[in-house]
């Protein structure tokens, strides 16, 4: 039987602590590396990034910034990832896909069964074709032990009018959330960790209070991006959920030393183990 994403990353998290580590290769960050923004700065950056992150949780490489060089990011790309299941880390591959029928299919098929030309361990889907749209994609995702994460409450200023509007009292958000309930106890039941889990930015304030009631008893882990760089923060609060803290440009402004990339990781984890231990 195939393990479970939801096992293999909660046994992650308790070996190396709560945090996503992103390879963000985006121009800026290239220039501030001393890198050409090219194919070649391309690979020496994702190299030099594997090498300091490599004691993260999971690694959570940003799709659009490969994508923007064509087919020779594609090949970096699935060259970061093969690299990474070699090495025994985790991949949460940033590629908010949301479609349905054949397409979503298409998709699935080129990111979560074993041996898929750009193989991850989760990817990210965002549900605006409504949650339900995904049944298929979590299917093949469960068959081959991976794991989805669909964008529920996000960072961004502008997704706050449909991702906070109701129906029946009952917000998107929920929506979504309840979603994932739902396939973590079809797919994984009994375990601590589901496979299935949402984004919800550590920058939303009110996100308690906003999707409160769908937390309840939350199985599904949590990606919560923009802690460091952005603002965001975790408190006790979030310690009773299987949140995994995303950083990137908070840890990548540390490079391009491999060896600052580690140690920049080894004091977000602190942060983040430390905020979560304070009673707010």
């Amino acid at each position: 039987m195939v393990e479970s994403f939801g096992a293999r990353l909660e046994a992650a998290i308790a070996q190396h602590g709560p945090v996503c580590a992103g390879i963000d290769p985006h121009a800026a960050l290239l220039q501030k590396w001393g890198l050409p923004d090219s194919v070649a700065g391309l690979k020496e950056f994702a190299s030099r990034a594997l090498d300091g992150l490599e004691n993260a949780a999971a690694i959570k490489p940003q799709s659009a910034f490969f994508e923007r060089f064509g087919s020779a990011g594609f090949a970096v790309l699935e060259d970061v990832l093969g690299s990474a299941r070699e090495r025994g880390i985790l991949t949460v591959l940033d590629v908010k896909r949301g479609d349905i029928g054949s397409t979503m299919a298409g998709y699935a098929d080129a990111f979560l069964p074993a041996g898929a030309p750009l193989e991850a361990d989760a990817i990210t889907v965002s549900p605006y074709m409504g949650p339900a749209a995904y049944d298929t994609t979590a299917a093949l995702a469960a068959e081959h032990g991976k794991g989805l994460f669909a964008l529920a409450l996000t960072s961004n200023p502008e997704g706050a009018e449909l991702q906070r509007s109701t129906r029946d009292g009952i917000s998107v958000a929920e929506r979504v959330i309840r979603w994932t309930t739902e396939r973590n106890d079809e797919y994984n039941p009994g375990e601590p960790v589901g496979s299935f889990g949402v984004v919800i930015g550590a920058t939303i304030a009110d996100r308690g209070e906003v999707v409160r009631d769908a937390l309840q008893d939350y199985r599904g882990p949590i990606l919560m991006p923009g802690f460091g760089a952005q603002g965001g923060s975790v408190s006790k609060q979030d310690s009773k959920l299987n949140i995994l803290v995303s950083s990137s440009r908070g840890i990548l402004n540390a490079g391009p030393d491999p060896k600052d990339l580690a140690q920049a990781l080894a004091a977000t984890t602190e942060q983040v183990q430390q905020a979560l231990r304070q009673v707010s």
